[in-house]
């Protein structure tokens, strides 16, 4: 794992250990985002706060309604750590992993977390003019899936871990839920239901896309 740890014996003199690290014993990560490579960390400033856009308590329910903590029957829901070790692994040799913001361009704009890919919930989105064929596509051409005559066969398929804004988004909820739908093994799918306000929460940097 390309972390970075808080090792000073063994550190060069003219470095110094983070004061806000990730564990104790984990400073960074370093992870590929397209072609560039990234290094998330956590904001070193401790009286930083969260941002506005994820400050809200109370937002209109529907659409923002709170998600439970298990969304399907095996789906696993998972955290911070164990994004980071999904983004770590996919970055650095695993292409069996993927980890997707499902948000749309608006949201994107505002920074996602590096080591992501965007495939917006729109394109997953059946009640909303995303079609079966498009979405067979979509896991073929990105996913692993192979697709034999009619039928989609998910043996190398990836392991996709999905998020969107937070508990209270149900954008990553309706991707899963859909790809669930088409046959997408439950143990391949992974959800990070804290998304962008746990995410920000815990002072970790984004990135914004490129123009």
């Amino acid at each position: 794992m390309r972390y970075m740890l808080a090792l000073l014996c063994f550190a060069p003199l003219w470095t110094q250990a983070l004061e806000v690290k990730i564990t104790p014993d984990l400073e960074s990560v370093d992870v590929m985002h397209g072609d560039k490579e990234v290094t998330i960390q956590r904001n070193q400033n401790t009286k930083n706060k969260i941002s506005d856009g994820f400050s809200l308590t109370s937002r209109a329910c529907p659409p923002f309604c709170i998600q439970p903590m298990h969304l399907a029957a095996g789906v696993e829901t998972v955290a911070e750590l164990e994004v980071l070790n999904y983004l770590d692994k996919s970055s650095w040799g695993d292409k069996n992993i993927l980890v997707i913001d499902t948000r749309t361009a608006n949201w994107l704009e505002k920074g996602t977390i590096p080591g992501s890919v965007n495939i917006p919930w729109t394109v997953f989105n059946l009640k909303n003019g995303a079609n079966t064929i498009e979405i067979a596509e979509v896991m073929v051409k990105n996913f692993g899936v192979q697709q034999i005559d009619d039928l989609l066969d998910f043996t190398e398929a990836k392991t996709l871990v999905l998020y969107c804004n937070g508990p209270w988004c149900g954008q990553s909820p309706i991707s899963i839920k859909t790809l669930l739908s088409f046959g997408y093994p439950a143990d391949k799918l992974k959800w990070y239901r804290g998304g962008m306000q746990s995410w920000e929460s815990y002072g970790f940097n984004t990135i914004k896309p490129e123009k």
